[in-house]
């Protein structure tokens, strides 16, 4: 994973219904263009960014997404963290298996998501949920 400084506060916003969902994606779009990613890269980290706040609604029961540009002296980039108190993915390395989905959203699935994505981390528990760190780097 590379390392970034964050460069200004993150964005926040709650993820409690479909509406929300259409809120994060046009959040990580604008913050995608102010770094400069390219279009491609923007649709790659807009799909993740919508895969992933689709499963922290439907499988998290909601939660939260923070969005903050990160600079690491080279480039920079668009760090996402969604966050729920939900009950934790049971089987992660399942969860990860290409082409693994429980249904709904993209059909992307968390193996699907991490490829669109330069960074990706995951932190899962049944007591505390799931945290989901993602970054996308401007070429």
């Amino acid at each position: 994973m590379t390392v970034g400084v964050d460069v200004g506060p993150p964005q926040a916003q709650s993820i409690r219904s479909d509406e929300d969902v259409v809120r994060v994606r046009q959040l990580v779009r604008a913050v995608a263009v102010a770094v400069k990613l390219s279009l491609v890269d923007q649709t790659k980290v807009v799909t993740a960014a919508s895969e992933l706040a689709r499963n922290t609604l439907v499988y998290g029961g909601g939660g939260s997404v923070e969005v903050t540009i990160v600079d690491n002296g080279r480039r920079k980039g668009v760090r996402i963290v969604f966050a729920d108190s939900g009950p934790g993915i049971a089987d992660l390395d399942l969860a990860l298996t290409d082409g693994y989905t429980t249904g709904g959203g993209l059909g992307l699935g968390l193996s699907g998501s991490r490829r669109l994505v330069d960074d990706f981390e995951i932190e899962t528990s049944q007591e505390t949920g799931t945290r989901i760190t993602v970054t996308k780097w401007s070429r």
